[in-house]
């Protein structure tokens, strides 16, 4: 939001993946003034309690509430910590549970072999989204979407949303 409000002039187009999706809608909801349209790429709203919490086991939970963080494995490399901090703030910028009151442009793009943002994550999202937001599946795409025919498909699909805003 600091960005928008210091070194941006007129509305802009957010773009964001996964968490930064969620930041973009969270922005978005907050200054509707300052944004034109949403690109969100495998979309991640709400993902500490939907996608971390609610899978977390009850020792996974208690590490997290009494040593202040739980180390999950990744896919991607070395373990990233699950603190309480990220839990706690996620709590307080929940948007998936109500009607979400965007009247910019959306599109989405989502690859349906995601093991981190489950399709049916996404399809929530859509159900909340004020409007007719645009949805683009990759079959066979995965939570980082960044082959270079994956990269095509996000690049069509900001395309499409520029040609929407321009009228």
């Amino acid at each position: 939001m600091a960005v928008l409000d210091r070194l941006c002039e007129g509305p802009q187009v957010l773009v964001g993946s996964s968490m930064g999706a969620w930041i973009a809608l969270l922005t978005a909801l907050r200054r509707p003034e300052k944004v034109a349209g949403l690109l969100l790429i495998a979309p991640a709203p709400d993902f500490t309690e939907k996608l971390i919490w609610a899978r977390m086991s009850e020792s996974m939970r208690r590490e997290v509430m009494e040593k202040g963080e739980w180390l999950r494995p990744s896919a991607y490399g070395e373990p990233y910590p699950i603190t309480r901090a990220l839990i706690e703030d996620g709590r307080r910028n929940l948007i998936l549970d109500g009607p979400i009151a965007l009247d910019c442009p959306v599109s989405i793009v989502h690859g349906m072999a995601d093991p981190d943002v489950p399709l049916q994550h996404v399809l929530d999202l859509l159900d909340q989204l004020r409007g007719s937001p645009v949805i683009t599946l990759i079959k066979d795409g995965d939570h980082r979407l960044s082959t270079p025919a994956n990269l095509k498909r996000i690049e069509h699909a900001l395309d499409g949303l520029m040609a929407e805003l321009d009228g």
